[in-house]
Order: structure tokens, then sequence, then C-alpha cells
């Protein structure tokens, strides 16, 4: 059941991304060879106004073929032919999409279950919050530099911030308050602490359900770009990246857990789940690395300052490169989940 939800859940992720490059590309009058649902060999196909559309036998993801990647032919509506700006508009639809897609999620999401306010329900008597003058119905307004909407963000923040001291300001009674607060170690839990509980969550009505669906779609994004520094920077180990088949293990495990509380319940954590992945592809997508969007929006922007589009034999090579680095990785990280998974 894990490896069907998975399919499904990154299936839709992925066509939605695909549909974004294809509306915009049909917008700008691009032409588009084939729009697929699916990937491998074709189980049905049509033509419709000069586009093929198909459903492919292994229904993971799909793409939208405008021919981008070939020298621009004879005809206007090549998409090579079409201006800079249409097609840095095309080729950005893509992860835009996946941000739409994670907000509607999250606005569905937040409908059904409510929203975490950042309000202290309780701070616990001889932990770091509690000395540092915090009092419960404290509203949390800021963590350092970054401004704090929802609870889950005070969780994280000190998830990646552990052992360091951290200026927290809150509002009690419409004033506001500066603190300096450390965590502390709860050893029996082996984590730093700062002794502040959540209140759960409150019922949503529309406007709460947007604007914090909204609120919820920001911490994910965070969270991931936050985890790639943190990559980079060495804090965590490429050992720590999933793939496919660790999502699928996750989607499995989550499954397993949530069944026994009834259905309601399966769609909540496999909704949230499908925010995380989709605000997850979003951000990988525009980051700025050969054969991810990013990296072709680097090109076009290159073009849009120039004025002059970079030779094509150049920028396939940087591609290629990529995609060749980009398979190596993702071949590195199916290892480490399998490992992680059967060993």
């Amino acid at each position: 059941m894990g490896i069907i939800l998975a399919i499904i859940i990154f299936s839709f992720i992925v066509f939605f991304h695909e549909l974004g490059h294809f509306l915009l590309a049909k917008k700008n009058g691009i032409d588009v060879d084939e729009f697929a649902i699916g990937m491998g060999p074709t189980l049905y196909s049509r033509e419709y106004k000069g586009t093929r559309y198909a459903v492919r036998i292994f229904p993971i993801g799909g793409f939208c073929a405008m021919g981008e990647d070939e020298e621009a032919t004879a005809s206007p509506n090549n998409f090579n032919n079409k201006s800079v700006w249409a097609r840095i508009s095309v080729i950005a639809a893509g992860p835009v999409f996946n941000f739409i897609l994670a907000f509607i999620f999250a606005v569905i999401l937040t409908a059904m279950v409510g929203y975490d306010r950042p309000v202290a329900a309780s701070v616990e008597e001889g932990l770091p919050a509690a000395e540092a003058g915090l009092m419960a119905g404290d509203r949390i307004e800021k963590m350092g530099n970054k401004k704090i909407r929802i609870f889950r963000e005070i969780t994280i923040y000190n998830q990646f911030h552990q052992g360091e001291d951290v200026e927290i300001t809150y509002s009690r009674d419409g004033k506001e308050y500066t603190v300096m607060v450390s965590p502390k170690m709860d050893e029996e839990l082996g984590y730093y602490r700062l002794g502040i509980s959540s209140e759960g969550y409150e019922k949503a009505n529309i406007l709460k359900a947007v604007q914090y669906g909204a609120y919820s779609v920001n911490y994910w994004v965070s969270t991931t770009l936050e985890s790639l520094k943190m990559l980079v920077t060495g804090k965590v180990s490429i050992n720590n990246l999933t793939g496919p088949v660790g999502i699928v293990d996750v989607v499995e495990d989550t499954y397993q857990e949530s069944r026994n509380y009834g259905g309601f319940v399966v769609v909540v954590e496999l909704l949230n789940i499908a925010i995380m992945l989709s605000a997850n592809l979003g951000v990988m997508n525009l980051l700025p690395l050969p054969a991810l969007d990013g990296g072709r929006l680097v090109f076009l922007f290159v073009e849009a300052i120039r004025r002059k589009r970079v030779p094509p034999e150049k920028e396939g090579y940087v591609h290629m490169i990529g995609i060749a680095l980009l398979m190596a990785l993702m071949v590195f990280v199916m290892f480490n989940d399998i490992r992680r998974v059967f060993f």
C-alpha cells in the first residue's frame, strides 16, 4: 500500500509540475509535441491541435515535450524562437505550480484540522523559557531573525539550532518583550529543550485556512532551504538525503500508523506529506544547478542581460554534465535508502 500511495502522491505532484510548463507554453503560443501522463511505452494517445496527449504505462509523473533542447526551426512557434521572457515564464511555471499545489493542499488541510498559533499553552518550570520569564499565553513573534507565524516554526528552529542561545521576542497583553534563552539538554530525550508547549490546533474559517495555509507552505519552503544550507555547510551529512525508496518507506509507515485511527487521519497525514513533497520539489527545481529548471533559468537570465543567447551546444554540455552528476547522486541516495530500509 505504501508503494501505491507514494506513486499516486508523487505522480500527481510531478504531473502538476509538468502541467505548469504545458499551460504556460500554450499561453505563449509555443508548439508542444507531446504532453504525457506517466513514463515508458504508450498505452493510449490522441493528437489534438498539433499536440499528442498520451497515457504511458508507468504511472510515475509525466512530461511536456516542447523541443526546447533542439535548434530553432523555421516554425515561429518553436520554443527557441519565442522571446526570452516567454521562455522564462514557461520554465519557471513548473516550480511555481508546485508551490500552488502545496498551497491548495495546505488550505484544505488547515480547513480540516485547524491551525497552530505560536502561542505557549504552558511553559515548563525549571526549563529555559520559564527561567527567562515566558508564561502560558505568550505569543512567540520572533526567534533570532526569523519571524514566527505557526508553532511548528518554534519546534523546527530549535531542531536546527540545537544548543545555541536564541533571542526570543514575544507579546503579552499587547506589549512586546525580548529575552535571551539558552536551551537545556534533556539527558533522557537526548536533545536541547526550551520548555514551551503548543496549545494544539484551533478551528479555521475560510480566511484563516487561506492565511495559515500560506504560512504552512512558507514553513516547508524555509525548512527545505535551511536543510540545504546545513547540507552545504556540513552540519548535515549527505547520508541523510532521502530519495524515492525512502519516501515510499515514509508513506508506508505513515499509512500503517494512521489507518487504525480511521480514514480521516490517513487523509490528513498523506496531505501533510504531499504538501512537504510539492514544496520541496518546487524549491529543488529552482536551484541554479545544471539540468534543473533553475539551471535553465540561469542561462535564460544571462541571455536577457546580454541580449544574446548562450550558444546551444555550450549550454547543452553544461546540462549534460549536470544530468550525469544528478543521476550519480540519485544512485547514491537510492543505495542509502535501500540500506536504511532493508538492512
